[in-house]
């Protein structure tokens, strides 16, 4: 069974970012997006249970979305990015996918984590 997993941390403050907005959507034949999980980042910078326990998903072209804009004002900040969009793509539905996103307000970066 596919899981999937993020973890966002804020390199200005070198610490986990802490209440970022995430939705997750997967990419459907006609080129639209389907919303398939929404969540905020706990204190560590992670969203527990993102996915519904036993939930699946299939090989295809997924989205997450972390609302920039919404974190960096509660923390009195203007950020140059007021949303990230990562799109990946799941291949093999009995690996574990990882999607960490390292912010600060005028930069990021994201990789396949483990």
């Amino acid at each position: 069974m596919s899981t999937l997993s993020t973890h966002v941390l804020d390199t200005q403050w070198g610490r986990p970012a802490a209440g970022v907005p995430i939705t997750l959507e997967a990419q459907e034949g006609s080129g639209g997006w389907r919303e398939l999980a929404r969540g905020t980042t706990n204190s560590d910078g992670r969203v527990r249970d993102f996915l519904p326990a036993g939930s699946r998903l299939e090989p295809g072209t997924y989205r997450m979305t972390f609302d920039t804009a919404e974190y960096f004002r509660a923390h009195s900040l203007k950020g140059f990015y007021p949303y990230v969009s990562v799109v990946f793509e799941i291949a093999a539905t009995d690996e574990h996918y990882h999607v960490p996103l390292l912010l600060s307000p005028f930069g990021y970066s994201t990789y396949r984590g483990s």
